[in-house]
């Protein structure tokens, strides 16, 4: 490819080195936002993000991006990772650039604006207060939508940005496949009549002990506390500045155990993830996860095939025990059920491992029908409720528990829900594949040992970044495609043991 290439990847790497750079600064200050901003700087901050965005946005729209890109569109035998660069700067370039920059940049400071009132309205359980700054974000994005372009559903367009190539037909079938496969489960777990208690997680637990027990957990499962820390935030999520600097976040519940501890072992899944990417991929675009899915599959892996498990509860129970007065008469047979006890609940995120996907289809078939002129934001609580109602049995109480726990509109994130679910699919494919390599996998659980678990999937998912698509990554590792045989297989055996089905 000669002297001539190599000058302009190194170019190209610079370039998108930058803009990594800028958007690190503009993480570091959104992460402050939902953490530990003084209620009047709000404003101000969402104005400074605007800028910064608007900043990205010339970078990832420049005359000297188009040249980059069309350069090495035009060279052949690129390797893998310069491909997959180049494809994912062309895609980020087409979306950006056909958003005109003054409504891209108003969009930024109105999502920016938008939490601080989501986090408002959930705190006073009023959707009022949300619902002028949800109609503008909701009407920006089907705006988008049509400078973007879409094929057959236009929330096909949404679907992609978090899991490139899927669609509403292919999730449709995948979807229908996942219920009917959790209904049928369910009503057997119904029919068994054995009651599982959990009360004993409803008492008060102090935010210390829980602080302690979390990091004592996810020091041992591999979060490297030097390339990252914990903080609290009324929604738990993951920010990555680096892969040095990975923070997590948490909610603690002094009357309820299992909340703040799964939620930080979710997030600490994501966010081993982004810890494990190489050095080699910085300045590409690539140092990140692939997709909301297989980042899904991580965290989800990490917090319910691992973390709920017989065998991880074997070698951390007698520890909890130590450590908390209130499990001193509680069996390990008896924690074990109780931490997998299937009821159905009102909040996604404190959901069990079975019923927790219909909570995803429930937004997903939500968030279909708003963009495709079906509902309204003005009737988004009445048809959360009638939804949950219908799916789950139960139905909040007021909007807090209801259509605004979530955070993930408040910022546009419309089209990521569905990758929780397909997070669950990927985790179970991947454990398939994991258990044929790692025999003695359930006995290293039950001993504390986590390194090699780690490795596997380091070797196999983290260390790819961005580089290959989903499709191509599940193939690559599990040799197959994307099933939900695996994942139904797999809380059938584990339900069935524990309701002696």
């Amino acid at each position: 490819m000669g002297e001539n290439f190599e000058t302009k990847l190194k170019e190209f790497k610079e370039y998108m080195t930058k803009m990594e750079y800028l958007n690190s600064a503009t993480s570091v200050l959104s992460w402050d936002m939902m953490v530990g901003i003084p209620k009047k700087g709000k404003a101000y901050r969402s104005e400074v993000l605007g800028y910064l965005s608007g900043e990205s946005y010339k970078l990832q729209t420049s005359d000297e991006m188009k040249v980059f890109i069309d350069y090495f569109k035009s060279q052949e035998n690129l390797d893998d990772v310069t491909k997959a660069m180049v494809h994912n700067a062309e895609k980020n370039y087409n979306q950006t650039k056909k958003i005109p920059e003054d409504r891209y940049r108003e969009y930024i400071v109105l999502a920016s604006n938008s939490f601080a009132y989501w986090e408002e309205a959930r705190a006073k359980s009023d959707f009022s207060i949300f619902k002028p700054y949800l109609e503008k974000i909701v009407e920006f994005m089907k705006e988008f939508v049509e400078y973007w372009g879409y094929e057959g559903n236009k929330y096909n367009t949404l679907l992609d940005f978090y899991e490139p190539g899927i669609t509403v037909e292919r999730l449709d079938k995948v979807f229908g496949e996942l219920r009917e496969g959790i209904v049928a489960l369910l009503n057997k777990i119904k029919s068994s009549g054995i009651k599982i208690d959990a009360s004993f997680f409803n008492k008060h637990y102090a935010k210390v002990d829980q602080e302690a027990f979390g990091i004592f957990m996810l020091d041992k499962i591999g979060y490297d506390f030097d390339a990252g820390k914990i903080d609290i935030s009324t929604h738990p999520f993951t920010t990555t500045f680096d892969n040095k600097d990975v923070r997590i976040t948490t909610r603690y519940d002094l009357n309820e155990f299992r909340g703040a501890l799964f939620s930080s072992i979710h997030e600490g899944g994501h966010a081993i993830y982004e810890q494990d990417i190489p050095d080699e991929l910085k300045g590409t675009g690539l140092a990140t996860g692939v997709s909301m899915g297989i980042h899904e599959s991580q965290s989800r892996f990490y917090e319910n095939i691992l973390g709920r498990s017989k065998e991880f509860w074997s070698y951390f129970y007698p520890e909890a025990q130590k450590r908390f007065e209130q499990f001193k008469e509680i069996s390990l047979e008896d924690f074990y059920k109780a931490v997998n006890i299937v009821e159905p609940s009102l909040i996604r995120t404190e959901a069990d491992e079975l019923t927790y996907s219909l909570h995803v289809i429930i937004r997903y078939e939500i968030e279909k029908a708003l963009f495709n002129g079906e509902v309204t934001v003005e009737e988004l609580p009445k048809i959360w409720n009638e939804k949950y109602k219908e799916y789950l049995g139960i139905e909040p109480s007021n909007d807090a528990e209801g259509v605004l726990q979530d955070m993930h509109w408040s910022d546009g994130s419309f089209g990521y829900f569905p990758s929780y679910a397909l997070g669950n699919l990927y985790g179970a494919q991947f454990l398939q594949k994991m258990l044929k390599d790692i025999p003695d996998y359930y006995k290293q659980i039950e001993n504390g040992e986590f390194s090699q678990i780690h490795e596997w999937l380091k070797e196999n998912i983290h260390k790819h970044g961005a580089a290959y698509e989903p499709s191509k990554l599940i193939r690559m590792v599990t040799g197959e495609e994307l099933t939900a045989k695996y994942f139904i297989e797999y809380l059938n055996k584990k339900y069935s043991e524990i309701y002696k089905l």
